[in-house]
């Protein structure tokens, strides 16, 4: 009998399936390779070799096996080729397939003509996501699995990168969330990303096919999918063979036919072939130079004392970190009496406790003065074990490193998923540079990518040193770069070249991908380094190769966060700490539970943590309104929470018996006045779409044609959904043009703003209700009234001419009023402001960033720091500036005039808000950071997309009260 085998080598591991002349399955396994693509060929065909006897029809398939393919000349079966084939021969009833692998993730679409759709070079919604949130969670795959079937909430969590996941998982693990939740969210992410970035706007309907290991493997998967899919029982499979799918169908597909001996001979040549890889300068040419290296490093040590016989205060340090938990307890002359640096295992407070245990344990009689705490968990233990304030986490890097350097100009701190720099001028902190929810060019890949390969962080750095040709990955995203490196791995490049290669790719995406630095003289002359990733030799010296100097690495550079909130506390002198005493330790208890705030419209998802005496903290707050015994405060004027306000009367100003719908976005926010007014002078009272809730974006998800838009564009599906619910016609314009200012060269909006209605049009099923989207500009009132006639007529209204030019008349009369209205609010704030000693933020984005759900109310974190907020569209109207890049757009003028405005106004600063996605930023932000450097103004930037967890934002925003503060003199 003559059999035909197949082959599927992903990035992770190789399936092999052998069928006969029937398609009957006779062998099927499924093993991860451990990155021996080759070796590991070589010994499946020899473990096949009972089916090779009468010679055998053989091909390959997956991302692993295109290398093999090339080079051996093997028959390779593209897998979405090799998967459509099985599906049709043993599933032909199929309407959907979706397969997640490794790093490989695809859809497959049979109803009509069959079309396919694959993730790129990204692997974020894949196993490797998966594998690295278990990781992050100290779980197993099946503990997890198990975990996410007794959830009871879901949080939002980005899967488009596992990087990018971790940056929303920490803080809700630090505020104490349920891990059920947390699993379930996670496999939530994973189905979210599937529909979002894979389906991009298909809909998923019919017979669904399940394949790859992660949806065989985890049956919460699957659940997510079928809940989030609205899809019942009978129309879901998930076959037996769903992780040998792709195999299967290369068997099927294999035609050309081979020996034992051939096959084994070209497998043989494969394994013994030469590698040729990009290779760098060794990190150290010879032994003494590392030694030299490191002992100029152990010059910078911290002076220690015995905690046992010590009898004076004792001031304790607490940092909260990511992925770690520092403590560091110091004497009163600055030594060290304990320290401790342990991994959270997804759970910060029992690591706190301990610790706290054993300090008492070895010193029953210690008198702690004063306790703080930093980090991201830095309110939970402060809560939870009674300490006596906080720090922002700039503040305590900056105060520990002035003790080693008092020179300091540059301090870096990498850590786990974080990057801090901040540059120091005359004594204080001068600018602040804080990477964002991308923790590209951090340790935390270093350290999962070592425990995928068996090897623990500080063994695999060791490596790198011994490195004598590193391998060059470039600088991208390290999700990007695990693909790049399982490359380098196929191609041979041993564990050290490996090591090193990532070490120097992730000093060099700090450098110049979150830092931006143009040159090595951007970064100051008496740099300090911190953090637990320059605890790694490979890196502190890739560090001082890329800058070609010499800086300074403290003994303690991972404990320095917690060394500063001790030396603060210390600063303080309280009479005797607050902190849990021993005892009290003991009896220790926590418990967490997960609810939807119900305070308004947003329905915050808290987390309200009780302790054993009693006390409660609510963490995932927006506003104070769930905080009981909270201090009344002066309610600052905020010119967000004023215009939106202001806009919800004029929705309910007018009412008529015909009725219009407009979705309140983009561009919408800056002319509802006006469109409000337009229609009404019509005889039409426009029906506005609700601001944006979590499940309006929900709603509209399926119908998103492209993952890389921004999410201001990817909520209008949710608001189009809503309107076809309540009117029978939409009205929504391309507008290439926005209103003329007069500050710019020209008055654009951007080409999503201008032209998205095209996009509704043609991705979405509007059911019968109409959309009217004609080409409008206000530059030319005869276009503009003609075709808004031309357009209402085809849907079957008809408007009188001198009716519309009197409509667009007051339409802009109104709009003006408004503008106006907020220039004097403006005004009034200001002066607020000065009577009372207040700073005041201009808060900078774009007309629809005052939409609650897509800012996440940053206006009202800032108002709850203290800060009056204005914002750009409030400034007023200034004579144009000259600026340094083509200023086209009508927004992005506003934000350079208020960059400009805060320049000349000493008590101003500026706070930019930027969507993900928005490539025009890539421009803004430039010039807003120039104008404002060029004055020595402070520039701060805000990250924002669907995901609403505020821990980078808060740090961010607090650093830049605290650096006014020291710039002040406070």
């Amino acid at each position: 009998m003559k059999y035909k085998i197949g082959f599927d080598i992903g990035s992770t591991t190789i399936k092999a399936v052998v069928i006969d002349e029937n398609n009957n399955i006779c062998y099927k396994s499924y093993q991860r390779h451990m990155a021996q693509v080759r070796q590991k060929a070589l010994e499946k065909i020899r473990e096949l070799k009972e089916y090779t006897k009468d010679g055998f029809e053989f091909a390959i398939s997956g991302s692993g096996a295109i290398g093999l393919s090339e080079q051996g000349q093997l028959p390779f079966v593209q897998e979405v080729f090799s998967s459509a084939k099985a599906v049709h021969v043993f599933y032909p009833e199929t309407d959907v397939a979706i397969e997640l692998g490794g790093e490989d993730a695809k859809i497959l679409f049979f109803k009509g003509s069959m079309e396919q759709r694959m993730n790129s070079t990204c692997a974020g919604g894949t196993g490797a996501f998966i594998d690295q949130m278990a990781s992050l969670l100290d779980m197993s795959l099946k503990e997890m699995n198990q975990a996410s079937l007794q959830y009871h909430r879901l949080y939002p969590i980005a899967s488009r990168c596992g990087v990018f996941a971790k940056t929303d998982i920490q803080p809700l693990i630090n505020q104490g969330v349920d891990k059920a939740d947390l699993c379930a969210s996670i496999f939530q992410a994973v189905v979210d990303q599937t529909i979002t970035s894979l389906a991009q706007g298909r809909k998923i309907e019919g017979n669904l096919l399940f394949l790859g290991g992660p949806l065989y493997f985890l049956e919460g998967l699957r659940n997510r999918f079928k809940e989030t899919l609205k899809m019942e029982e009978n129309q879901i499979i998930c076959p037996e063979t769903a992780i040998h799918f792709v195999a299967l169908g290369t068997a099927l597909s294999a035609t050309q036919t081979f020996t034992f001996e051939e096959l084994e001979e070209k497998l043989i040549s494969l394994v013994n072939a030469p590698i040729h890889l990009e290779q760098t300068l060794p990190l150290f040419e010879t032994q003494e130079d590392y030694q030299a290296f490191i002992k100029r490093h152990q010059s910078h040590d911290a002076k220690y004392a015995s905690l046992k016989d010590y009898d004076k205060k004792a001031y304790l340090g607490i940092d909260s970190g990511s992925t770690t938990t520092k403590l560091v307890l110091l004497s009163e002359d600055h030594e060290i009496l304990y320290q401790s640096y342990a991994s959270n295992k997804g759970n910060p407070m029992d690591v706190v406790l301990e610790e706290l245990k054993t300090i008492y344990q070895i010193n029953p009689n210690i008198q702690i003065g004063g306790s703080y705490a930093t980090g991201y968990g830095e309110e939970l233990m402060r809560h939870a074990f009674h300490l006596d304030g906080g720090i922002v986490e700039t503040m305590a890097h900056y105060t520990a490193a002035k003790t080693f350097n008092p020179e300091v100009d540059y301090i870096l701190d990498i850590g786990g998923q974080d990057i801090k720099c901040f540059k120091i001028r005359d004594g204080h902190i001068d600018d602040i540079v804080l990477n964002e929810a991308c923790s590209s060019g951090c340790g935390s890949f270093i350290e999962t990518f070592a425990k995928s390969l068996g090897y623990d962080a500080k063994e695999f750095a060791v490596l790198g040193l011994k490195s004598k040709h590193p391998v060059d990955l470039g600088t991208r995203c390290t999700v990007f770069m695990n693909s790049g490196v399982k490359q380098a791995q196929k191609n041979g490049a041993t564990m050290e070249d490996i090591s090193a290669g990532l070490c120097r790719s992730v000093v060099k995406n700090a450098l110049y991908k979150v830092i931006r630095a143009k040159n090595k003289d951007d970064i100051g002359n008496h740099i300090v380094v911190q953090g637990g990733t320059f605890q790694n030799d490979s890196v502190l010296r890739c560090f001082e190769m890329e800058l070609q100097k010499e800086v300074i690495r403290p003994s303690i550079a991972h404990l320095m966060g917690a060394y500063g909130a001790a030396l603060y506390a210390q600063d303080l002198h309280p009479e005797k700490s607050s902190i849990l005493t021993y005892e009290q330790c003991c009896q220790f208890t926590h418990e967490s539970k997960s609810v939807a705030c119900q305070g308004c419209t947003n329905h915050c998802s808290l987390t309200i943590n009780t302790f054993s005496d009693g006390s409660k903290l609510i963490a995932g707050n927006k506003c104070d309104k769930m905080i009981q015994n909270h201090k009344q405060k002066m309610d600052l004027p905020d010119l967000y929470k004023e215009k939106m306000n202001a806009l919800q009367g004029i929705i309910g100003k007018y009412s008529h018996t015909k009725k219009i719908g407009m979705p309140l976005v983009l561009n919408n926010y800056d002319l509802l006045p006006f469109w409000t007014k337009f229609f009404d002078v019509l005889g039409y009272e426009v029906i506005w779409s609700s601001p944006t809730t979590k499940q309006m974006y929900h709603n509209g998800q399926q119908s998103i044609p492209s993952d890389t838009a921004c999410f201001p564009a990817k909520v209008v599906h949710g608001h189009i959904e809503e309107l076809i619910k309540k009117v029978d016609t939409i009205f929504y314009p391309c507008m290439t043009y926005n209103v003329d200012e007069k500050q710019s060269d020209n008055h654009y909006n951007c080409p999503l703003v201008a032209y998205y209605p095209e996009v509704i049009a043609a991705n979405m099923d509007l059911k019968n209700t109409k959309i009217i989207y004609p080409f409008l500009s206000f530059d030319d009132t005869s276009t503009f009234v003609n075709a808004l006639m031309l357009h209402f007529k085809k849907a079957g209204i008809v408007f009188k001419k001198k009716d519309v030019l009197l409509a667009l008349e007051k339409g802009k009369e109104e709009y003006q009023l408004f503008r106006e209205y907020l220039v004097n609010k403006h005004i009034e704030a200001v002066q607020f402001a000065r009577q009372h000693h207040l700073p005041i933020v201009v808060l900078c984005g774009r007309p629809y960033h005052l939409d609650p759900l897509i800012n996440h109310q940053m206006n009202q974190l800032l108002t709850q720091l203290g800060f009056v907020v204005v914002s750009e569209e409030s400034v007023p109207r200034q004579d144009a500036h000259k600026v340094n890049v083509l200023n086209q757009w009508t927004y992005h003028a506003r934000l350079y005039q208020a960059a400009h405005y805060v320049c000349e106004n000493d008590d101003m600063n500026l706070v930019q808000l930027v969507s993900f996605g928005c490539g025009i930023d890539a421009i803004t932000t430039d010039e807003v950071r120039d104008i404002l450097r060029k004055q020595d103004k402070f520039y701060t930037q805000i990250k924002i997309d669907e995901i609403d967890n505020l821990g980078a934002a808060r740090i961010r925003l607090r650093s830049l009260k605290e650096a006014i503060a020291q710039k002040e003199g406070h």
